[in-house]
């Protein structure tokens, strides 16, 4: 039996969720509570607008795991829930971006790397990664 439970976050959890955001990326990266209705692309951190809820591919816009629940198993418990729904959302496509030493963590569950994103987003240097569900 594992020690938590995944659930699909509510609108009434945003304001939690801005907060976990906050302890597991640098401020610079982390999504504002305005953030959380957005997708990858730059422009799209700031216009929530832009995001298409019934488009082909689904994105991961932050897996966040606070430090004391890290190599518990959350992540991939994170992950498989995430893969699944937009599964059963009939989604083609998984899409993120992440920052080089996570390549091989997202590899491990069947992600690819594209190469080098075009999101600058904080300063940072991003990688595309895809899964294809078909």
């Amino acid at each position: 039996m594992r020690e938590f439970e995944i659930t699909r976050a509510r609108k009434s959890d945003a304001e939690a969720l801005a907060a976990l955001e906050a302890v597991c990326f640098p401020p610079e990266e982390a999504a504002t509570l305005a953030g959380f209705e957005a997708s990858i692309a730059d422009e799209m951190f700031e216009d929530a607008s832009l995001h298409k809820p019934n488009g082909r591919v689904q994105t991961v816009f932050g897996l966040d795991v606070l430090p004391q629940w890290r190599h518990r198993g959350v992540a991939g418990a994170l992950m498989d829930a995430f893969v699944e729904a937009a599964k059963q959302a009939g989604r083609e496509k998984v899409t993120l971006t992440c920052k080089k030493r996570l390549i091989g963590m997202y590899e491990h569950f069947g992600f690819r790397l594209i190469g080098q994103a075009r999101s600058e987003h904080g300063g940072a240097q991003w990688f595309d990664m895809d899964l294809d569900l078909c």
